[in-house]
């Protein structure tokens, strides 16, 4: 899938559309999602990475904040692609992320994939293919031009005991280095 292509690597917070059929489009995710969605009959694709960050106790409520910037990504991807000559009709979307990397912190892998596929069910954009949650990162290539995709799922994290370095005072939850 790579040989021969140019590699457009995704962080979080970016968006790209394509048509040309030597793009590979790549990120790598934990709870984050990335949304890839495509035109097969115009040849044309995209792909965002978002996570979903909750502010508990804002003034939005839990979640608010979040499934803004979720749906501002997915609506620059979808205005991206229509842009470009895609058709709303023949969109179709495939999913990747929304793991659960970290015990004992708040479950955004699971909030980010339950929003990805309400936002695609309301869009009423078929979701073709997913691969969501679990416990493992992965990496996802995309060829936008195509639709195809693959993944690739990281090794797993093992929770090792948190380690002070040498010539660290703990103070709470901040380490200060002399």
């Amino acid at each position: 899938m790579m040989q021969g292509r140019r590699i457009c690597a995704l962080v979080q917070g970016d968006v790209r559309v394509s048509d040309e059929p030597d793009v590979v489009m790549t990120t790598t995710l934990g709870s984050c999602v990335a949304a890839c969605l495509f035109d097969v009959r115009r040849g044309l694709g995209g792909m965002n990475h978002f996570l979903l960050p909750d502010r508990p106790g804002s003034a939005d409520g839990p979640g608010a904040a979040a499934q803004r910037y979720g749906v501002h990504l997915m609506e620059l991807l979808i205005n991206g692609l229509l842009t470009r000559g895609a058709s709303r009709a023949h969109l179709q979307a495939k999913v990747f992320g929304g793991a659960c990397i970290t015990d004992g912190l708040t479950d955004a892998g699971g909030r980010n994939a339950a929003f990805v596929e309400h936002f695609l069910r309301h869009e009423e954009i078929p979701l073709v293919a997913r691969s969501l949650g679990g416990r493992r990162g992965r990496r996802v290539q995309f060829c936008p031009a195509s639709g195809r995709a693959r993944q690739i799922l990281c090794d797993p994290v093992e929770a090792a005991p948190p380690r002070a370095p040498a010539g660290a005072v703990q103070w709470g939850e901040l380490e200060m280095f002399q």
